[in-house]
């Protein structure tokens, strides 16, 4: 349909550009600005430098005009000719415009005047276009706006030759690691004008959604896009048939699993994009997206924009130095108030936080734009920005609860662009997880998981820890891979400059112990994921059971379920299936019977079905190890060192976010990503913006609802999974376990055939 005739004035439509005296207005206000901006970047200029001076005022004034009339005509070219020159083209041409602009004005304007040798028009340029970024920031009171203003006047002016898409399109913004109570706390105080507005004002509705286990991106997305999350057992993983350990945001790895996935009918299927994601949602276009690594289309207007433009990538790469600048001092200050818990922020962080919050929003807004207004029917954008820093300064930090009131600023943004276009979009904002705070189990006791694992087991060599420090190498490693696979001469330069970190053709920057090479004879993998830990037995084929692993490793269980820094081991067990064992009690996962303490009972009523399925999943770990949960802090050990952490259990983690419009009636929140799937599938029907499907793929599209029953709480059996009823009275768990029967000759039990 057609943009609603409330969100359209009639009388607006119908009258010539000059007479729309409100857009005239802010076209001249903008006009203003930009040239006093320009003025005193200018000003600053020339009294810094003695490489250049003017013959008086009116030379200044001049070059004021030049600037501007010469970064137009540039833009124009850009624009032209990115089909041809592509995208590292219009990237690296996008750069070098901005100070050949300024060297341009400054060579025709007769009253300036260049002193020294060759170097000073480079170093003028160079000062000049800094001075201009550093400029725009402050007069934007810091808030890195000015990108986002400069895409609404590009829209103001292509508002009225775009054409109206025929039906409401869907536009849902992903904040990643966003905590349902961080929310709920952020509007109640104010500090979000825009998203807290919108739920003060009743346009739409909040509500808290159960992740269940893995509490991570690729399986939230995985079931967000694909309803597919249950092929995703953490963020990382050994395989034991390959011999590697899987890492979501590695590009050939994401690709393989999204082959395993994916159906075809998508949460993107008909006609949407992926930006910035996981995964593709089986969208036509994706751009930035780790499981197709490659950059975006040559023919992007947002793109050619965000490169093009003197306060796109020009500016955005002079704010990542002053916001590496701005990380160094927010450490320091923690380290100044002895703030804890608190992690060493340091090293490629640094220059991973300047990406993920200046770089990346301003070309996500540039791309999401884009799409707004060609009219693409469903558009889905992961924006990173709050996560990566809750990680290291902690979730409810104020560097971190910072990135949310820019991201507030981004969401009022949109929504305007959407008010200027003559078709409608419904915007959905939404979290993948939230994020749980606390010491790390290294700080606390002084030793990682791997090293307490080797003190418990009987083998010859110490187990293979995989770890990581930052989920943001994912976007950056995907860049490099592809700029390297390119038969150019920057795909040479690239290959040959980063040889020694490329692996089967993949470049592999960041800690080497995020993905860690597994020899054939290593007997013991460890893989963390927040405070969610998978333990592999890595030369027993197969899920390996209870009763085979107290006979291989008789300490290792109890070790591990009596530790001060660990709530509960999950395990196979031959009698009962999948089991929670803590410091005082078991709890069997399928029947919900306890002896003694339940160790599941300080992580909620959702915790025993979530590990069930979680355990059920492929290449899950012989041991699942879930940290502690402190009392009364509700903060969690992680196994990484990350202050903020998600991955596993406990805390605000599993407690993700949905704001959707109030003419959507939810009767009761999702549990689980593959029903929010079903949830956003259900809204796009009611949009007309899915195609009919055939007979078998609607019965393919049925599995994630059924999933999601399942995750609240129904067993495959079809028992509930809180149900302490049976037939008959239940064995004691230890003599339950004394009976089951032995392994078969081949060694596998019924779950490993299962497995298998």
């Amino acid at each position: 349909m057609a943009k609603p005739p409330e969100q359209v004035s009639k009388n607006r439509r119908g009258r010539p550009v000059w007479l729309d005296l409100r857009r005239t207005g802010r076209g001249l206000q903008a006009m203003l600005v930009g040239g006093l901006l320009s003025l005193v970047s200018l000003a600053i200029t020339f009294w810094t430098l003695p490489q250049i001076s003017s013959d008086g005022r009116l030379p200044i004034l001049r070059l004021v005009v030049l600037l501007a009339v010469f970064s137009v005509l540039m833009r124009w070219i850009l624009a032209g000719i990115a089909v041809l020159i592509g995208s590292l083209g219009v990237l690296v041409g996008g750069l070098l415009s901005q100070f050949g602009v300024v060297y341009l004005a400054i060579t025709v304007d007769p009253g300036v005047n260049l002193h020294g040798g060759v170097e000073a028009p480079l170093l003028v340029s160079i000062v000049m276009s800094s001075v201009s970024a550093f400029v725009g920031w402050i007069a934007y009171a810091g808030s890195d706006d000015a990108y986002v203003a400069e895409v609404m006047r590009v829209v103001h002016r292509r508002a009225r030759r775009i054409q109206p898409a025929p039906k409401t399109g869907m536009l849902i913004i992903q904040i990643d690691g966003l905590s349902a109570p961080l929310l709920n706390w952020m509007v109640l105080a104010g500090n979000l004008p825009n998203l807290g507005g919108w739920i003060r004002d009743g346009k739409h509705s909040m509500l808290a959604w159960h992740t269940g286990v893995p509490a991570t991106t690729p399986a939230s997305q995985a079931g967000i896009l694909h309803g597919g999350s249950r092929h995703i057992p953490a963020f990382r993983w050994y395989e034991k048939e390959t011999g590697r350990v899987m890492v979501t945001n590695r590009g050939r790895d994401a690709a393989e699993l999204e082959a395993r996935m994916s159906t075809g009918r998508g949460l993107l299927a008909d006609g949407g994009v992926s930006i910035s994601n996981n995964w593709s949602g089986d969208a036509d276009r994706c751009e930035l997206v780790f499981s197709r690594a490659a950059l975006p289309n040559s023919r992007s207007r947002g793109y050619v924009r965000f490169f093009s433009s003197p306060q796109g990538a020009a500016r955005g790469l002079v704010l990542c130095v002053a916001e590496m600048i701005k990380e160094l001092h927010q450490a320091r200050r923690q380290r100044v108030r002895h703030l804890v818990p608190r992690v060493k922020r340091g090293g490629a962080y640094i220059f991973l936080r300047a990406i993920t919050n200046v770089l990346l929003r301003d070309l996500n807004v540039s791309l999401i734009t884009d799409e707004l207004v060609k009219g693409t029917p469903v558009i889905y954008c992961d924006f990173v920005d709050y996560d990566e820093v809750a990680h290291h300064a902690g979730p409810t930090r104020p560097e971190s609860l910072q990135t949310l009131e820019g991201l507030d600023r981004v969401l009022g943004a949109l929504q305007r662009i959407i008010e200027i276009l003559p078709h409608s979009y419904e915007i959905v904002v939404l979290s993948d997880h939230g994020q749980s705070q606390g010491a790390t189990f290294l700080q606390r006791y002084g030793r990682t998981l791997a090293e307490v694992v080797d003190d418990l087991v009987d083998t010859t060599k110490e187990p293979v820890a995989a770890v990581g420090k930052s989920e943001g190498w994912g976007p950056v490693n995907a860049f490099l891979t592809e700029l390297s696979m390119r038969r150019s001469v920057a795909g040479t330069v690239t290959r040959k400059a980063l040889h020694g970190k490329a692996r089967g053709g993949e470049v592999e920057l960041g800690p080497k112990d995020c993905e860690p090479p597994v020899a054939a004879d290593e007997q013991m993998v460890v893989t963390a994921s927040g405070n969610l830990a998978l333990i592999y037995l890595a030369t027993t084929p197969g899920r390996v059971p209870l009763e085979e692993i107290e006979l291989l490793h008789p300490k290792l269980i109890p070790g591990l379920a009596t530790h001060p820094g660990i709530g509960f081991v999950v395990v196979d067990s031959l009698a009962e299936g999948p089991v929670a064992i803590g410091r005082a009690g078991v709890r069997v996962l399928r029947s919900g019977r306890v002896e003694g303490e339940d160790p599941l009972t300080p992580y909620g009523e959702l915790a025993a079905p979530s590990l069930l399925r979680q355990a059920e999943m492929p290449h899950n770990g012989d041991l699942v190890v879930v940290s502690r949960l402190d009392d009364y802090t509700h903060e969690v050990a992680a196994f990484e060192e990350l202050v903020g952490c998600h991955g596993g259990i406990g805390g605000w983690q599993t407690e993700a976010v949905l704001v959707h419009p109030s003419r959507w009636v939810l009767n009761e929140p999702p549990v689980g990503s593959d029903a929010v799937h079903q949830v956003l599938i259900d809204w796009l029907e009611k949009l007309g913006q899915r195609k009919d499907l055939p007979v078998e793929s609607e019965r393919a599209s049925e599995a994630p609802a059924s999933t999601a029953r399942h995750s609240a709480g129904t067993s495959p059996s079809g028992s509930e999974g809180n149900d302490e009823t049976t037939s008959t009275p239940p064995l004691p768990l230890a003599e339950a376990l004394r009976r089951a029967p032995a392994r078969d000759d081949a060694g596998a039990s019924d779950a490993r055939k299962m497995e298998a």
